[in-house]
């Protein structure tokens, strides 16, 4: 009687195992999702916030408005000098003809006049750098945008193993309860048990990998957005970005969406401003002086003294300086411009490469998700079947689920290749 039950509990062990692993086949996620507590922030959030909160950027403003300041400084004039002191006062001990011979007091002023038209071109050529600091803000943020998307997609696809993951410890679980009740019925191998269990510690070690690379890009996109590390959030782990090549890309228009580019157009102009500044140190400065002398003396009247004075820039010993300079930032400028020219082609032929290389992977995983797994899906199924009707060995059964387990793998490499792929298109395109 006692064999009986004994035979009747293990009939019905093996019962709930079958039951288990239909189960975890037919529902691969396994159990209710839990509602989570917090925030879910699209990418698009994030880098918005990117943009509005990274204090890196802030600096490229702060700059910016720096060297507007710089550019009203210069047109400032230079502050007065005002002197006094002696005019033709006689050393002590000199014999003074009359009372006229004692001197005078004498009170001057003096002021340096700038030529308007220096003060105009150096004012443009400052205001100007203003412009190259907001173009190296929007290559800084394109680099933080990269980054960050690239961080999202990560996080994305360690969801997408995680819920693999999740799905092969319920089959492994139901594989090796099967085999525990077999191995009572002498119809398996201990052997078995211990690698079913052995694939279940593995498959442990891969989940608590994928976690730690969600919590390590968590904590590096929130750092990105200038909050704490350890803030909770979530994300859309059903985003899939989506490619979409430019069909012509000529230099038109890598001139008009690269940043760098931009810079460097700023930098040019920046430099024609510094060419037409030291071509106006041709022209002549001013100044004015007056004196006036009060005399010590009694027969003397007040008198006063008017000087207006010119620079003579055009001296042939000064205007070497500001002509030499001139011609080696027309250089330094017909230089940039082979230079802008150059990063064109480089980048026109580097993107048309990476739209081939993206349309050939997604080749590749639309094979791999339509023939392949689907495939090897198929041919586990039915050594499982075999399985369930006690005749195939856990081993074989392994072996598929390996490989379909692999190729799934394999599978979510290509995807997150393919996705990072796309964000260093996007970066090149607007770089």
């Amino acid at each position: 009687m006692e064999n009986w039950k004994f035979m009747m509990l293990n009939r019905i062990k093996w019962i709930y195992g079958c039951f288990g692993l239909l189960l975890s086949l037919a529902f691969p996620m396994g159990g209710l999702a839990q509602t989570p507590t917090e925030p879910m922030l699209t990418l698009d959030t994030i880098l918005a916030r990117i943009d509005n909160q990274n204090v890196t950027l802030k600096a490229y403003a702060l700059r910016g408005q720096g060297y507007r300041y710089r550019a009203k400084a210069a047109s400032a004039w230079m502050a007065p000098m005002v002197g006094a002191g002696t005019f033709m006062t006689p050393y002590p001990g000199q014999t003074r003809m009359s009372d006229n011979d004692k001197g005078s007091l004498m009170f001057n002023i003096e002021q340096e006049i700038p030529n308007p038209s220096k003060q105009k071109a150096k004012q443009a050529y400052i205001a100007s750098q203003a412009t190259t600091e907001a173009t190296k803000r929007a290559i800084n943020l394109n680099e933080l945008k990269a980054q960050a998307k690239s961080l999202y997609y990560t996080w994305v696809v360690a969801a997408r193993r995680l819920r693999l993951l999740h799905e092969n410890e319920q089959v492994l679980q139901s594989m090796k309860q099967m085999e525990e009740i077999r191995y009572e019925y002498n119809q398996s191998q201990l052997s078995n048990v211990f690698k079913a269990d052995a694939q279940l510690a593995e498959n442990q070690n891969q989940i608590q990998m994928q976690e730690a690379a969600i919590v390590r890009a968590r904590a590096w996109l929130n750092g990105l957005m200038h909050v704490k590390g350890n803030t909770p959030f979530r994300i859309d782990t059903t985003l899939v970005p989506q490619f979409n090549p430019e069909r012509i890309l000529d230099t038109v228009l890598l001139a008009d969406r690269r940043q760098d580019i931009q810079q460097m157009n700023s930098e040019m102009r920046t430099m024609r401003f510094g060419i037409e500044s030291m071509k106006k140190e041709r022209k002549p400065d001013f100044k004015l002086r007056f004196d006036h002398m009060s005399p010590l003396g009694k027969m003397m009247p007040n008198a006063y003294s008017v000087m207006g004075m010119i620079s003579i820039p055009i001296a042939p010993w000064s205007n070497k300086m500001y002509k030499n300079e001139t011609k080696a930032m027309q250089l330094e400028l017909d230089a940039m411009r082979f230079e802008r020219q150059g990063m064109l082609l480089e980048s026109q032929g580097m993107l048309y490469g990476m739209q081939q290389e993206i349309t050939q992977m997604q080749g590749r995983i639309d094979r791999m998700e339509k023939r392949v797994i689907p495939a090897l899906q198929r041919a586990m199924d039915a050594n499982f079947q075999a399985y369930r009707e006690n005749k195939q060995q856990l081993p074989a059964v392994l072996a598929d689920w390996e490989a379909l387990n692999m190729m799934k793998n394999t599978l979510l490499d290509e995807q997150l290749k393919q996705y990072l792929m796309i964000v260093n298109y996007e970066k090149e395109l607007y770089q």
